[in-house]
């Protein structure tokens, strides 16, 4: 098991969620080194004592064990497999960390190709995992996500005690790849669960009901789920900032119906939600948060 004495941890992302997330392993006493795309958005955390890598190779040359968190399956294997990536030719051997996380929500064959490179790299080879999170900006600020894991067991159980510094439940769901198949399950329900969410407040509207009154009402019940009552008060706010942007959602859909047709799966239900996502897209909300599907389904009814 590891212990905050003794390792050195890498953090590569720091976005809406990244940088809560390295927040709490800094503050479990972790020394934590860092880099990410924009530097001004590690300003707090190198504040609070964190030290600034100029790359992703070079966190790999200073860490024991290193998190990413970015943006796109392209961003992924740039920042593993560039030439300045976790696993590229300019770490030494001797330098690479044992074991790389990554909890980007990506393909899940990228995650067994990037696992297998891993253990050709160094005598003892770099053991990737591959560690999507559930749970938004809210699960990340409070340390509440949901971690579903692919990889060595042992590389697992070794970097378990910074999973519960970031998350209240973590699952171990077989080899490399299978964090990422189990998110897809994961976004598949969100997407149309987000319809539901969205039609049910536009009907309380047009009913004349109090929408947070509906809230309170449905949200303990059959009916209840983390998206009516976190993103459902938002919504009734109008408050459409991201917890999650809908352009990140738009890509994991994509993902979700990639690997649908290669299993030769019919899911209408995500189909109809990546369409009507694309069209918050269209309309210029990539940036904002996946509530902001209320936005097109209002245009759509003149609410």
């Amino acid at each position: 098991m590891m212990s905050a004495e003794k390792q050195t941890i890498g953090w590569i992302g720091t976005g809406v969620m990244g940088c809560s997330m390295a927040g709490h392993v800094l503050r479990a006493g972790y020394p934590l080194c860092m880099f990410t795309r924009t530097k001004s958005k590690a300003e707090g955390l190198l504040e609070e004592g964190s030290v600034w890598c100029e790359s992703p190779a070079e966190v790999a040359a200073r860490s024991e064990v290193v998190f990413t968190i970015v943006g796109h399956p392209a961003d992924v294997e740039e920042v593993y497999l560039g030439s300045e990536g976790i696993l590229s030719g300019g770490v030494r051997a001797e330098d690479l960390p044992r074991i790389a996380v990554d909890m980007t929500t990506s393909r899940p064959g990228l995650a067994e190709r990037i696992a297998a490179e891993g253990l050709k790299r160094g005598d003892d080879g770099v053991r990737v995992i591959d560690a999507p999170v559930s749970g938004g900006d809210v699960g990340a600020r409070n340390g509440t996500l949901s971690i579903m894991v692919g990889g060595d067991e042992g590389a697992v159980e070794e970097v378990r005690p910074i999973f519960e510094v970031m998350g209240k439940k973590i699952t171990h769901m077989g080899g490399a790849g299978a964090g990422q198949h189990t998110k897809m399950v994961n976004q598949t329900l969100i997407a149309t669960m987000m319809i539901g969410v969205c039609e049910g407040m536009l009907y309380a509207v047009r009913a004349g009901l109090d929408p947070m009154r509906v809230i309170e009402a449905v949200g303990s019940g059959a009916a209840g789920s983390w998206s009516i009552n976190n993103l459902g008060p938002r919504i009734v706010r109008r408050d459409f900032e991201p917890g999650f942007f809908v352009d990140h959602f738009v890509k994991d859909m994509r993902i979700a119906l990639d690997e649908a047709r290669r299993m030769n799966l019919c899911l209408p239900g995500l189909a109809l939600a990546e369409q009507l996502y694309n069209s918050v897209k269209a309309q210029g909300y990539g940036l904002k948060g996946t509530q902001a599907l209320m936005l097109a389904l209002e245009g759509m009814s003149g609410v």
